[in-house]
């Protein structure tokens, strides 16, 4: 399972409806946070997603996406937590997010690790990496790509029983691509049992940002693209004074990039819960395209059952 709930999808000013941004990925069991402003521990109770978590990927330091990290680790701590978390940023980072550690007089009760990072880093993970990228929004900020590993071809057991594979360990060397040797003499590959390999899925956050070539290339053939989506086309002069994207924009990366669904986030307070122009800006470019709302979950399938369903 890939999963992205959005824990808050407002811009810098909260509303009723739309909390600031933080979202969790939940991915084979292991969950993770991008961003965390403030009120992000509770929304992450509100919507179940728990805090078992280790890492907090941080696009950049403005409040709205920084300021729920203090709060969050503190409660952690009055529940008893021991195991350490990670907090990785771009440039400043031991400075900025060091100083949201010590704010208030109780002292963390657990590890807690700070990490910078810089556009070109490869975080290498137990059957992903995560992809660090060069953004633009007026201040020191990345974007993040998970990117999950090429995955082993189909196991045919039925053609493994008809050869004479005994059920166990030599199943597991041939679906790693050993070629073994049989009692009888018999030199089985797996060419002859195991399908061609398939391909992994690919998440892209994008962090508030201007569009770029640099978003663009990592987007490219991206499973799922979350782009901010900020304005809309009519405040296009206010985007780019701020750093932000419109929807418009935003739909234009995903086109282009060849991207397979779009989820726009970081919405203005001025549209309501459904941002209904911004939406149907966006679908006039790119018709896979939804508006995130606080507590949506998001499930990324593989290619195969995309297309099983389609």
């Amino acid at each position: 399972m890939l999963s992205v709930t959005f824990l808050g999808t407002g811009a810098a000013c909260p509303t009723v409806d739309r909390n600031v941004t933080s979202l969790a990925v939940q991915r084979e069991g292991e969950m993770f946070l991008f961003d965390c402003g403030e009120g992000t521990q509770r929304q992450m109770m509100r919507y179940g997603v728990g805090f078992s978590f280790r890492d907090i990927f941080f696009s950049h330091y403005h409040s709205d996406h920084i300021l729920g990290v203090t709060g969050l680790i503190r409660t952690m701590g009055l529940l008893d937590r021991t195991a350490p978390v990670v907090l990785y940023g771009p440039r400043g980072a031991q400075r900025i997010l060091g100083g949201m550690l010590a704010v208030g007089i109780e002292k963390s009760r657990f590890p807690v690790e700070i990490i910078e990072v810089k556009p070109g880093d490869w975080l290498a993970r137990d059957g992903y990496d995560l992809q660090v990228f060069a953004t633009e929004h007026r201040a020191d900020t990345v974007g993040y790509a998970l990117r999950e590993h090429v995955r082993l071809g189909r196991f045919n057991p039925d053609r493994a029983r008809e050869l004479g594979v005994p059920e166990g360990p030599l199943w597991g060397r041939l679906h790693k691509g050993e070629t073994i040797a049989l009692p009888d003499g018999r030199r089985v590959g797996p060419e002859d049992l195991v399908g061609q390999a398939r391909s992994g899925r690919t998440l892209v956050f994008s962090g508030d940002t201007r569009p770029t070539t640099s978003l663009m290339e990592a987007a490219r053939g991206a499973d799922l693209l979350i782009h901010e989506a900020t304005f809309s086309h009519d405040e296009g002069e206010r985007a780019a004074e701020t750093g932000h994207s419109t929807a418009v924009e935003a739909a234009t990366i995903a086109r282009e990039a060849g991207v397979r669904q779009l989820v726009m986030t970081h919405i203005s307070a001025r549209y309501n819960r459904d941002a209904p122009e911004l939406l149907a800006e966006a679908k006039t470019i790119f018709p896979d395209t939804i508006v995130a709302k606080d507590g949506l979950t998001v499930e990324v399938p593989f290619l195969e059952e995309r297309e099983q369903t389609a």
